[in-house]
C-alpha cells in the first residue's frame, strides 16, 4: 500500500491545486507613461504664444528713435549750431523719415522757418546757406535788451548821438536792419563789469548784397537793437523801438 505525498502545506498557504479566491481583482500591467499627451502639448504652446505676443507688444511700445529737437526758439534764417539742438527719444512710426535723426549733423544748415523750443526738427525746415553773410554790429550795452539771445529776430536802428555829433543825411533815426536773425551775442559784461557804455557785439544775418548798404546807412552813428515779439516775425514789442524823427538820449553810465 503506497501513500502519495503532496506539497507540504502550512498555515495560511493554500494547496498548490487550490483555485484562487473567486471574485478577487485581477492584476493589470502598468503601461509606459505618455509624456506627449495632447493636452500637455497644447498647454505649452499656449504659454509660449502668450509670452511671444507679450514680448512683441512691449517691444513695439518701446520702439522709439532719437531725433533732434530745438533747445530754444529759433527764427527763420538762423544758422544752426550744436547748442541749438538736443536729442530726444520719440515714437514716430511711419512719419519718422520726415524728421532729423540724431545720427545726422545739421550744424551749419539754415532754418527755412521758425521753430519753437522743444519742437522736433523736420527735414523740411532746413535750407542750405544761400548767399547770406553774418554782420557784426557794435552796440553799446545800454541799447541792447538784457534778454537778447541767439535765434531771436531784431530790428536795428542807427541814431544820432548828441555827444559825438554824428549825423546822417537820412535823419536822426534810420532803420538799417529789419527782421534779422541774431546769430551771436558777445562782449556782455557781468556784475560790476557791466556798464551802459560797454560795447556788445551783436551778429546778425543779412543778404550779402545788402551788407555794404547797411554799413553806409549806419554812417558812424550809434545803434539801438529792438527785439521782435516772437521768432515768427511779429512786430517789435510795444514801446521797444525809438520814435521816428526823435533822437534818444545818450547812454548813461
Amino acid at each position: 500500500m503506497s501513500v502519495s505525498r503532496g506539497a507540504p502545506t502550512g498555515p495560511g498557504r493554500p494547496p498548490a491545486d487550490a483555485d484562487p479566491a473567486p471574485g478577487g481583482p485581477r492584476p493589470r500591467r502598468v503601461g509606459t507613461p505618455r509624456w506627449l499627451d495632447l493636452r500637455l502639448v497644447l498647454g505649452v504652446l499656449l504659454v509660449l504664444g502668450s509670452v511671444l505676443v507679450g514680448a512683441r507688444v512691449l517691444t513695439a511700445a518701446d520702439a522709439t528713435v532719437p531725433v533732434w529737437a530745438a533747445t530754444g526758439d529759433l527764427a527763420e534764417g538762423t544758422v544752426l549750431a550744436a547748442d541749438d539742438l538736443v536729442a530726444v527719444p520719440v515714437r514716430l512710426d511711419d512719419v519718422a523719415p520726415a524728421y532729423l535723426a540724431s545720427s545726422t549733423r545739421p550744424e551749419g544748415r539754415v532754418l527755412a522757418r521758425a521753430v519753437r523750443a522743444g519742437e522736433l526738427l523736420p527735414r523740411s525746415a532746413l535750407d542750405e546757406p544761400t548767399g547770406g553773410v553774418q554782420l557784426a554790429l557794435p552796440v553799446q550795452a545800454g541799447f541792447v535788451p538784457p534778454s537778447l539771445t541767439r535765434g531771436q529776430l531784431v530790428d536795428v536802428y542807427a541814431v544820432a548821438d548828441p555827444v559825438t555829433g554824428a549825423t546822417a543825411a537820412g535823419g536822426d533815426v534810420d532803420l538799417v536792419v529789419a527782421g534779422a536773425p541774431v546769430q551771436a551775442v558777445s562782449g556782455r559784461g557781468e556784475g560790476v563789469l557791466s556798464t551802459a557804455t560797454t560795447t556788445v557785439q551783436v551778429v546778425v544775418s543779412v543778404p550779402a548784397a545788402e551788407a555794404a548798404e547797411v554799413l553806409a546807412t549806419i554812417g558812424g552813428r550809434g545803434l539801438v537793437v529792438v527785439v521782435r515779439d516772437d521768432v515768427d516775425g511779429g512786430a517789435p514789442a510795444a514801446g521797444a523801438g525809438p520814435a521816428a524823427g526823435a533822437a534818444p538820449a545818450g547812454p548813461t553810465g
